[in-house]
């Protein structure tokens, strides 16, 4: 006990401030890459041949650069990134610097996933609203992503959870978070506590946030 008590009161506010780190760019990141990330997957969708404007020219271009997105290492798409980051928000050191490559790492494989999800939705009820008289963006916006929210929702979990992976990859180019102290501290000084207690705080967030993703999805599903 006094052990742990000495270490928190050495490491305890410098764990925190990595936390809230690791936490905010990770989220900021989710947000923005859906943002990206819905209209490229409905895009991928609505011009996919069968879909409701089929466009195999424009489907086949977004599907290659979602390719080319997803298959780019983040660890050199981080590098490779760091002066767009710089003419977008002025430095690329810190969350904020974090938060411009966990973007465009994540927004590709987010429009995958949107894309899968939207599939997933039954095709009785695409044919139902459009027997209706329904218009495209009707038919996406209350039938594809109001039947595929649940599937979006664990899809979200899982994005925040890739890109909390990732944060800990920016922690090596000077982002913060806890990777950066698991870094710093576990393996440049050799402080293996440092670097469990950073560790088990990881896992821990990990727990929460795909807990919370799997009770919202289930809040949200009309078929239970």
């Amino acid at each position: 006990m006094e052990f742990l008590a000495s270490f928190f009161d050495q490491y305890g506010l410098l764990l925190a401030q990595g936390t809230g780190d690791t936490i905010v760019m990770s989220v900021a990141a989710t947000i923005f890459a859906y943002v990206i990330g819905i209209p490229l997957g409905v895009a991928l969708v609505v011009t996919a041949p069968g879909g409701l404007r089929p466009h195999r020219v424009l489907n086949a271009v977004l599907g290659w650069i979602t390719n080319i997105g997803r298959s780019v290492p983040f660890i050199i798409l981080l590098v490779v990134l760091i002066p767009v980051t710089r003419w977008i928000v002025g430095t690329s050191l810190g969350v904020p610097g974090a938060v411009v490559p966990l973007t465009v790492a994540a927004a590709p494989f987010v429009g995958r996933m949107v894309e899968q999800s939207l599939a997933e939705v039954d095709g009785g009820l695409v044919e139902a609203a459009q027997s209706f008289g329904a218009g495209v963006w009707q038919i996406v916006a209350k039938v594809f992503l109001r039947e595929s929210l649940p599937s979006l929702i664990r899809g979200a979990s899982i994005a925040f959870i890739t890109l909390f992976g990732y944060s800990a990859m920016a922690g090596m180019v000077g982002a913060g978070g806890l990777g950066d102290i698991a870094i710093r501290y576990g393996y440049q000084r050799y402080q293996g506590d440092v670097m469990v207690a950073a560790l088990i705080l990881c896992i821990v967030l990990v727990q929460v946030v795909q807990s919370l993703g799997n009770l919202l999805a289930r809040k949200v599903d009309k078929r239970r």
